[in-house]
């Protein structure tokens, strides 16, 4: 791959992090102004939940689906850590392509569900229910290319790396 169109995959990763710590931000915002509305003017306004659930549902698949890595995901490392470079590619291949199938089979559905939830809006802001969740779908697709790619990988390229311990770190 050339170097050009990794400096721009790594660009977009970083405008990707700014997006979602803006996310994270304007929910702890809201959040902050829910309490304040709530116990110091003793006043209940619903549209921070609102916000605030929505914030949540974009910053989860959002984030899993540009930001978070693949090493970076939640494994059982007990098999994984123990288990040879071979060993390790066939588990990858076989979930890879067990994803794939899944996120695959559901995506027609969950495009079709989406847009029919364009009849609902939320309650405060009635904010249409299928901006909302469009977000489900453009995770999906991103979970399908990601695992496509790491199929090929394990089929073709190397190993995936056992996880090290000692490397662990909080991300930063």
């Amino acid at each position: 791959m050339s170097e050009r169109l990794l400096a721009f995959g790594r660009w977009l990763r970083r405008r990707a992090e700014n997006i979602l710590a803006l996310m994270l931000l304007g929910m702890f915002v809201v959040f902050l102004l829910q309490i304040l509305f709530r116990y110091v003017l003793n006043l209940s306004i619903g549209w921070t939940h609102e916000v605030s659930v929505a914030l949540w549902i974009w910053i989860v698949l959002f984030g899993s689906a540009f930001v978070i890595g693949e090493s970076e995901e939640i494994r059982f490392d007990f098999f994984w850590a123990s288990a040879s470079a071979r060993a390790r590619r066939i588990m990858t291949l076989i979930f890879a392509v067990a994803l794939v199938v899944a996120f695959g089979v559901s995506l027609p559905a969950v495009i079709d569900y989406v847009m029919f939830m364009k009849v609902e809006k939320t309650a405060y802001l009635k904010i249409r229910f299928d901006y909302l969740y469009s977000i489900y779908v453009v995770f999906a697709v991103a979970m399908i290319v990601r695992y496509i790619w790491l199929a090929w990988q394990a089929a073709f390229g190397k190993a995936p790396d056992a996880f090290d311990p000692t490397k662990a770190s909080s991300g930063v």
